[in-house]
């Protein structure tokens, strides 16, 4: 796993969900806005706060946790 450096999360910022450099935009939005076919240029053009690496990273969170596992321990 790379660094996510940009990757934030606080209680306070949008319900604590993973946020992009402590603003309100969340990982959830610009993963949303590629999966719906918007290029990185025109998500970058549509939030001009944004820097390409915001975007590549979020993508990289997101596919981090769709790769987490919860693994239950039974207590004998």
């Amino acid at each position: 796993m790379g660094q996510l450096n940009r990757i934030t999360q606080e209680p306070d910022v949008m319900g604590g969900k993973a946020c992009i450099r402590g603003m309100r935009v969340t990982v959830g939005m610009v993963v949303g806005q590629i999966g719906a076919g918007h290029s990185v240029d025109e998500v970058l053009a549509d939030y001009p706060y944004l820097e390409r690496e915001d975007i590549l990273q979020a993508l990289r969170y997101a596919a981090w946790r769709s790769e987490e596992r919860e693994v239950i321990l039974v207590s004998a």
